[in-house]
């Protein structure tokens, strides 16, 4: 068998077709893929700075390793692209400018992932499309916690001009559709100056466990992360993981549409993803908001998201592997 770290089918600066080059699947034909890498670009749903539309190839493409399907994992000796059979449909033609009907074809997209037995690993995208992601996930495996990383809560009555989907309000939607209850909601890395007091009063009505920024300063992220995994595991069948890349600091991850000072460190929230897919069982993730016109310098927004992807992957691969 050819070494695929050094056969010569793929450059790293190569445009590339797929995830690290794992094979690429077409959506009605995933043959026994257990992980299914699909792309969202959508930034339609933002209410400031557009440009995640361009997420998906540059979370795919900000790689100096080759595309030959492999990405061994050096603390582990583990490669999660191989253990779960990892495979890329590419990405989702999407109307533009269209934002409910983006969202059925997202939501029915990941349904069918769902139901032919893969996990759905959805490249955002802004926001928005954690509303059809998590909902379709609910739909195939029933109760499902969802854990969020953000640095907002997302959960708004209604976006700028009175509309009912958008960045800020797909896990009000969630919550309300009753797709996933609020007492099934973990979010962690919360800070700044919104939501408002009264959104505030609501998702404490809602039984949501909300960790800000302030807590985890002051009591540290295992411990919170404790929380987290103890509170989604209570009960709930399974896991949904929804990363928004600007729980991170933007000294770290500017690359975003809101940045919002004084976030998590890269290395806080990769180690906290790998661990979370180790110790849950998650059967969907989504990474979004990395909007790459504002990333920079050397594009460090869409290679951390793009190691975001790779250690939720090597936690499930060692849970698989226990």
């Amino acid at each position: 068998m050819t070494d695929p770290f050094h056969a010569a089918r793929s450059h790293p600066f190569a445009s590339r077709a797929s995830f690290a080059g794992v094979p690429a699947r077409p959506l009605d034909d995933l043959g026994d893929a257990g992980v299914v890498i699909i792309g969202a670009p959508l930034d339609w749903g933002t209410s400031h700075r557009p440009g995640t539309r361009m997420g998906p190839k540059a979370i795919r493409e900000s790689d100096y390793l080759g595309a030959y399907g492999a990405r061994p994992h050096l603390p582990t000796g583990i490669d999660p692209l191989q253990v779960l059979n990892v495979v890329d449909t590419g990405d989702l033609d999407l109307p533009i400018g269209y934002l409910e009907e983006s969202v059925d074809v997202i939501g029915d997209a990941v349904e069918t992932i769902s139901r032919a037995g893969a996990v759905p690993i959805i490249l955002g995208g802004d926001h928005s499309i954690t509303w059809p992601n998590a909902r379709a996930v609910a739909a195939v495996h029933g109760d499902v916690a969802l854990i969020h990383f953000d640095a907002h809560a997302d959960t708004s009555e209604t976006a700028p001009g009175g509309a009912l989907l958008g960045h800020s309000t797909p896990m009000r939607r969630l919550i309300e559709s009753g797709a996933i209850p609020g007492r099934r909601f973990v979010q962690i890395g919360l800070r700044g100056y919104w939501p408002d007091p009264v959104t505030v009063a609501w998702m404490e009505e809602q039984e949501m466990r909300t960790y800000l920024m302030s807590e985890i300063v002051e009591r540290g992220l295992n411990p919170v992360v404790d929380d987290a995994v103890a509170y989604a595991a209570g009960g709930a069948d399974a896991v949904f993981l929804s990363v928004d890349i600007d729980v991170v600091d933007p000294g770290m991850a500017p690359g975003t549409g809101t940045p919002e000072p004084g976030g998590l460190t890269s290395r806080e929230l990769l180690d906290t993803l790998r661990r979370l897919g180790r110790e849950l069982n998650v059967v969907g993730a989504d990474i979004v908001e990395v909007s790459p016109p504002y990333d920079g310098p050397g594009q460090i927004t869409a290679f951390l998201a793009n190691r975001c992807v790779l250690e939720i992957l090597n936690g499930m691969a060692e849970r698989k592997l226990v």
